[in-house]
């Protein structure tokens, strides 16, 4: 059985039409199937959509949010009530096309736990939006301690055991294409063109971008912590430096301005390193209080799966 996930939030315009799709995929597959659809606090008319079509075919489950929790929550809620022997998720706003899960399917029967879709090309972006994605993805290869593939976003396929182990970790600061690459198992590849979106406008603001990069970072790196240490030595030296030009200007060419060095290494040296070290531990602890709290990860309105 697949189980296919798909997250929701304001996509009223293109559900139908994924749905389509994805029934003539799954169906050309000869396996039982549901679709999993998780609306995370859709402010259109999503949800009537989904009714709708969970009215006429029974494959179609879903799970409504109290309100918008986030995309990554929206899929570990899917994560949560999904029964196949492989989960694919992907979006649906037609950027993942459905017709690339065969290959998915079909690359995982060869013994595959996880593969992954790899884009080649990213139809419908801007530069910025295409340079920015390029730019995070070899960074976090850089610096984290495991390997992330690359150009991939969350679209692919899962087996079962996979499924299973994503249910055991419990943070709330979710980036799951990094989770994946951490729990390991044999994982592979699929290429494929994404697509533009069907229509209507993305819900993954710049914002969200940047708050997503910082789960992903703070997540699986200590580089950060490790650059601010680095700083303050770096600083520290800079700053032993100028104490020591100022020495030199006041006993050996009384040349100097009273107060001038003091206020410089107190203020732009060491104030400079201790901000950016304050902040970067910021985030962190933020991330720790987060989970202490131990708050639900997210709060169902309705849900038709039992």
């Amino acid at each position: 059985m697949i189980s296919v996930i798909a997250p929701v939030y304001n996509e009223s315009a293109n559900l139908e039409k994924v749905y389509g799709r994805l029934i003539d995929v799954l169906q050309k597959l000869n396996v039982g199937y549901e679709i999993v659809f998780v609306n995370d606090g859709s402010k259109d008319d999503s949800m009537a959509v989904i009714h709708r079509l969970a009215q006429k075919d029974a494959s179609v489950k879903y799970v409504n949010f109290s309100r918008n929790f986030g995309h990554q929550i929206a899929v570990c809620a899917g994560l949560d009530f999904v029964k196949g022997d492989k989960v694919v998720i992907m979006d649906t706003d037609g950027q993942d096309p459905p017709e690339i899960i065969e290959k998915l399917y079909l690359k995982s029967l060869e013994g595959f736990e996880v593969v992954y879709a790899r884009r080649i090309q990213r139809k419908g972006e801007n530069v910025f939006k295409k340079l920015t994605a390029r730019w995070f993805y070899r960074i976090m290869q850089r610096i984290t301690h495991i390997d992330i593939p690359v150009d991939t976003g969350d679209f692919r396929i899962i087996d079962k055991k996979v499924v299973e182990q994503l249910r055991r970790m419990p943070e709330r600061q979710k980036f799951l294409r990094g989770q994946i690459s951490w729990i390991g198992f044999n994982q592979t590849s699929v290429e494929f063109e994404r697509e533009a979106r069907l229509g209507g406008k993305t819900g993954y603001s710049l914002g969200k971008m940047i708050r997503l990069a910082l789960d992903g970072i703070t997540g699986f790196s200590n580089f950060p912590l490790r650059l601010a240490t680095l700083s303050g030595f770096v600083f520290a030296l800079i700053g032993f430096g100028l104490i020591l030009y100022t020495l030199y200007s006041r006993f050996a060419r009384s040349d100097y301005e009273p107060g001038w060095a003091s206020q410089m290494i107190t203020i732009v040296f060491i104030g400079g390193i201790q901000l950016i070290g304050i902040g970067i531990i910021g985030e962190y602890i933020s991330r720790i209080s987060d989970n202490v709290r131990n708050r639900p990860l997210y709060i169902i309105r309705e849900t038709n799966i039992h």
